[in-house]
């Protein structure tokens, strides 16, 4: 089975009581982890968690076989949850279904992989996209709509009654990224004490009080910096980050979205086409769309793919290195700034 962004929802509702194996791909990867997050809170029972990764898989192709049937410590449910790059989970997803073909997996619990970098056309997708008990759900860069929606869906579960435009003003502090979305509506629903049960209002003003500044006014000129390739910018830009004690992991972040943006209006645009006005038809920013056209001259699409999993591989490195990450983080964004700089 597939599905799209467009359509998850509806398709996943239909199948959430079939479906075996969840693959979610393509270049939106914020979407992705936040569309397997929802399929985990449908879940009656989801139980313990069990995470894995690609190297995971890969250094031993049952084990996910062997994960899936096994029970919880305390013998209640569970589901796995495997982020991984690419085809990091084709053979263990193989030998999964495999088993499942022969009837040995009755009773194994819901696999979900997360695969950056891979697509409804990668090998992996291809192993279950006509099979019955799996879905293969492709994410492409969203839309202001879609990012609106997701951002109404999350400020809803939280009890926060959003009022005026507070769902785009969140969109775009967020760079389009739900991860970052996620965070800043768990502020809000913190500071207004609110609950499902007992819901409050936010307005405009009180998120400019205790979420706008950081993903509104720090991260897009590191992200313009770095992707524009613009070297003489880079030492205050890198001064302002350690000063203002930005966290690395957010900057990488706000860095893959904006990478995972380019990838997808890259893959949509006709050759020789009219940059600005393409940029106004895909629904871009206003703000964002002159460093945006800017970064599309100096990122072809080859360099782009490879530039997405460059960024991936940041994030999971700063997240395993918190001691080290501001050091890794510098010495990363050098060497992208430096990419992006010879193409100038």
């Amino acid at each position: 089975m597939k599905a799209t962004h467009a359509n998850f929802a509806t398709v996943a509702q239909r199948v959430s009581a079939t479906c075996r194996v969840w693959f979610f791909c393509g270049p939106d990867e914020a979407g992705a982890e936040f569309a397997a997050a929802r399929v985990i809170g449908d879940m009656i029972d989801a139980g313990e968690r069990i995470e894995l990764s690609g190297a995971d898989l890969k250094a031993d192709t049952s084990r996910l076989v062997d994960e899936a049937r096994s029970t919880s410590l305390f013998g209640g449910s569970r589901h796995i949850l495997a982020k991984v790059n690419g085809e990091e989970a084709h053979d263990a997803l193989r030998a999964f279904l495999e088993m499942a073909d022969l009837g040995a997996m009755g009773g194994a619990c819901p696999v979900l992989v997360i695969a950056t970098s891979a697509t409804d056309k990668s090998r992996t997708a291809k192993l279950l996209i006509d099979r019955g008990d799996s879905l293969v759900a492709m994410f492409h860069s969203p839309d202001i709509k879609d990012v609106r929606g997701a951002i109404n869906t999350m400020l809803a579960s939280a009890g926060v009654k959003a009022s005026g435009d507070l769902a785009d003003r969140l969109a775009q502090a967020s760079t389009m990224d739900l991860r970052i979305a996620r965070s800043e509506v768990d502020k809000l629903a913190l500071y207004l004490d609110a609950t499902p049960q007992t819901p409050r209002t936010a307005t405009l003003d009180v998120f400019e009080e205790i979420c706008a500044r950081t993903a509104d006014d720090d991260l897009p000129p590191i992200v313009n910096t770095v992707l524009g390739g613009d070297m003489k910018k880079l030492p205050a830009e890198l001064r302002r980050i350690r000063e203002q004690g930005i966290n690395p992991v957010t900057i990488a972040l706000a860095l893959e979205r904006r990478a995972a943006q380019l990838a997808g209006l890259a893959a949509r645009m006709a050759p020789r086409e009219d940059l600005p006005r393409f940029l106004e038809r895909q629904n871009v920013f206003f703000r964002d769309r002159r460093p945006i056209e800017e970064q599309l001259r100096h990122w072809p699409s080859h360099k782009l793919d490879r530039l997405v999993g460059r960024l991936t591989e940041l994030h999971r490195t700063l997240m395993a290195n918190s001691q080290g990450a501001d050091l890794i983080l510098a010495q990363s964004l050098a060497q992208i700034t430096r990419v992006a700089a010879s193409r100038r």
